[in-house]
Order: C-alpha cells, then sequence, then structure tokens
C-alpha cells in the first residue's frame, strides 16, 4: 500500500478529518429533517453501523428548525447539505452542526460563498467543496465539453479560492463522479494540486451489488494509493448499507481496527462436504447476532480447509458427518455436522472472552488425531485433487542432476 498522502487536518466536531486521522465513515440520512423523531432515530442507527459523520439536508426553514431542535441530541458530528439557497447554511449554522457542505455547481455567487465561509470561520466549523459531476457548473461544461476530471477540479479550485480569500481553510473536498476511471482520475489529479482532506465517493453508484461493486472500485484504488481522508459509499438503498459497506472496506484494507465479524469461505467444489454456501450463510447471521470482531472461516472440506485458513482466529471444516473446528490452523474440537454453526458461534464467544492462546490450550486431546483420520478416508475416497506427492516427484526429478 502507498504511504498515505499528507493532508491538512480540520476537525468536524469530535472527529478530526485528514493528516494522521483515521479514514472516516459518512453516510446521509433519507429522512425529512423536520422529521426529528424520524431523523434522530435514523443517525443513531447509522452510528450504530459504523457511520462517524452523518450529512442531513438543509433544504427549507422547516429542516433548519429540525436540525436546531435535534443537534443537543446527535451522536456523531452532523454535516449540513446545502443547495442552492447559501442563507440556509447561515441558519444550518445558526442551528449548531459541526459542517457544511456546498455545492459550487448552484451557489454560484461569490460574496455569498464568502459570507457563508466568514460565518463557518467565527464558528470554528469546516466546509466540504462538494463538486459534482451530475451538477457542474454550466460554464465548466461548455469549456471541457463534459464532466471531464479536469472540470471537476477546476470547479473545486474555483471554489477553494473564493474561501481561501477570506482567510477559511478548514476545507475538505470531493469530487464525485458516476464512471469510476472518471472519479479515480479526477481525486488523482486533485490530489497533486491541493492540500486539502479528501472525501471520496463514487456518486450515484446506484443499489447493490452494482453500486457497491463501483463504490470498492473508485474508493479502494484510491485508499490503496494513498489517496482520501474520509469515505462515502452512494448507494440507492437503506443508508445503513452504506456506513456497513464503508466500515467493512476500512477493515478489510486494514485500515480501521476491526470492530465487526469478517467471514471468509471457500468458493465450494466437489469436494465439498457440506451446503457450504447454507452454513457460511447461517454463521454469519448468527455470528453477526452476537457482535464479533474477529475473523472466521467456513471451509467445505478438511482434507485443506485447515491449513488453507490457518491465519483466521477460528474456524470450521466439513469432514464426513461431523465438523473439525479449527483456531489458527489447529484443530481444537470435532462437532456432529447438525452442530457445526452452533458449535463455531460458542467457540467464537469463548475466543472473545479468553483469548487464543487459552483456547488453544483447551483443546480436545484427541481432536487432531480424529481430524487427521478423517483427512486420510477422505483422500482415499475422493483421490487427492491437488495430486500432490506426483508433483512433488515430478519437480524432484527435474531438480535432480543430470547423470
Amino acid at each position: 500500500m502507498t504511504p498515505r498522502r499528507k493532508s491538512r487536518q480540520l476537525r468536524v466536531g469530535s472527529v478530526a478529518v485528514g493528516g494522521d486521522a483515521p479514514i472516516s465513515v459518512q453516510s446521509m440520512c433519507t429522512t425529512k429533517t423536520a422529521d426529528v423523531d424520524g431523523t434522530l432515530a435514523q443517525v443513531y442507527a447509522l452510528k450504530g453501523a459504523g457511520a462517524d459523520i452523518v450529512r442531513i439536508t438543509c433544504n427549507d426553514v422547516e429542516a433548519a428548525q429540525g436540525l436546531a431542535e435535534m443537534m443537543p441530541r446527535m451522536p456523531v458530528p452532523i454535516i449540513a447539505d446545502i443547495h442552492f439557497q447559501y442563507r440556509l447554511a447561515l441558519a444550518a449554522l445558526e442551528a449548531g452542526v459541526q459542517g457544511l457542505r456546498l455545492n459550487p455547481g448552484n451557489i454560484r455567487d461569490p460574496e455569498h460563498i464568502k459570507t457563508v465561509a466568514r460565518e463557518a470561520k467565527d464558528r470554528g466549523v469546516p466546509i466540504r467543496v462538494g463538486v459534482n459531476a451530475g451538477s457542474l457548473d454550466k460554464d465548466l461544461l461548455k469549456k471541457h465539453g463534459s464532466a471531464v476530471p479536469e472540470a471537476l477540479v477546476e470547479s473545486a479550485e474555483k471554489e477553494i479560492r473564493y474561501l481561501e480569500e477570506v482567510d477559511f481553510f478548514d476545507i475538505k473536498i470531493s469530487v464525485k463522479h458516476s464512471s469510476v476511471p472518471a472519479m479515480v482520475d479526477a481525486y488523482r489529479l486533485l490530489a497533486e494540486r491541493v492540500p486539502y482532506p479528501l472525501h471520496l465517493g463514487v456518486t450515484e453508484a446506484g443499489p447493490p451489488p452494482g453500486g457497491l461493486i463501483k463504490s470498492v472500485a473508485g474508493i479502494s484504488t484510491l485508499l490503496l494509493e494513498g489517496i482520501g481522508d474520509t469515505i462515502r459509499f452512494s448507494l440507492t438503498a437503506d443508508p445503513i448499507e452504506e456506513a456497513k459497506a464503508g466500515r467493512q472496506l476500512l477493515e478489510y484494507l486494514g485500515l480501521r481496527e476491526r470492530k465487526g465479524l469478517d467471514l471468509i469461505a471457500c468458493p465450494s467444489c466437489g469436494r465439498a462436504e457440506v451446503d457450504v454456501i447454507r452454513v457460511a450463510n447461517e454463521a454469519q447471521k448468527a455470528l453477526e447476532a452476537e457482535s464479533i470482531p474477529i475473523q472466521v472461516a467456513v471451509m467445505g472440506c478438511v482434507v485443506n480447509g485447515p491449513g488453507e485458513a490457518r491465519e483466521a482466529d477460528l474456524g470450521i471444516a466439513a469432514g464426513r458427518g461431523r465438523g473439525h473446528l479449527f483456531v489458527k490452523g489447529k484443530v481444537v474440537r470435532v462437532v456432529p455436522e447438525a452442530q457445526m454453526v452452533e458449535a463455531l458461534v460458542e467457540e467464537a464467544k469463548r475466543l472473545v472472552e479468553e483469548g487464543i492462546d487459552a483456547r488453544l490450550a483447551a483443546a480436545d486431546q484427541d481432536a487432531e488425531a480424529i481430524a487427521q483420520a478423517a483427512r486420510e478416508e477422505l483422500l482415499e475416497i475422493q483421490g487427492d485433487a491437488n495430486r500432490v506427492e506426483i508433483k512433488r516427484r515430478a519437480v524432484a526429478e527435474v531438480a535432480a542432476p543430470s547423470e
């Protein structure tokens, strides 16, 4: 992974963004902001799903009043999403939000932008310059012919100049596009030109699974290049799915500490002794219900399963009518097939409570011997799919010196 790009750090309420701060996860409420109870409930649900920051629309006076009522009860920092009416940005600041998102494509008057910046500066509130390919300034569209990466970056730089002219520097920027290659190119170009933290996202990604695939493709490409300080999956779905996906992506990339389950499973094949898809789905549902933050493997056969998944904290592999429960690749228990998921959940809970070393020490003494016998039995019945011994002999013959 490329070292992370150095950027200025700012704070959205209690959450640091940029610099060496952890990459944060964002999502956006789908409720009407004037619905105070409904919006609060969704924000709390988003926090529970992994969101560090939540954006809420402020599109009319009633929405601003709703923000003012709910802000004292918010569990995470709130960013007000502003379009067209700069005075609603001022109202959102008065309501107590910790961040603003301004779209350069629809707030056009430089003096309006500067007025908002001055007020935000006085209150210590950062502004995201949120460029979107779908609402790009018409003059830039005419100049560039379409929403190409250069047009998005030029729009962002133009807005930044307005903010900097009033000595406002608590800025983060997004240049979102619905095309993954265009989005990636825009952020790469922007990262070379500005010192500010970047908010990553593929806009209008659509519903899962396509929206998830596009978002992962764009966001992870940039994160692996060291670009990006905060992210949002823009899905046509329950925003809870956005927060979960964002959090999982950061955990899978090793950019945030694991707080949720990471379940890995073999894709199944003709050697599998159980319905791997069914067992994996049942295990995932049961383990997620327990909020167990470990890596768990579900493998279809005992011949290769424990070895292939030896890096997992915990796993289970199917034998003939039995499941072989293993910790860090070592079989610790053999259980009836019907109890595989139940045993997996029980062991996972003990692993979290007692630790890996303790669970290895508590292994059934005859578990490994039973597992080895089962492996040999399956090899006798099914044969060695990997033809290991034949390959070893062939390699040895090639490597041997000629006479």
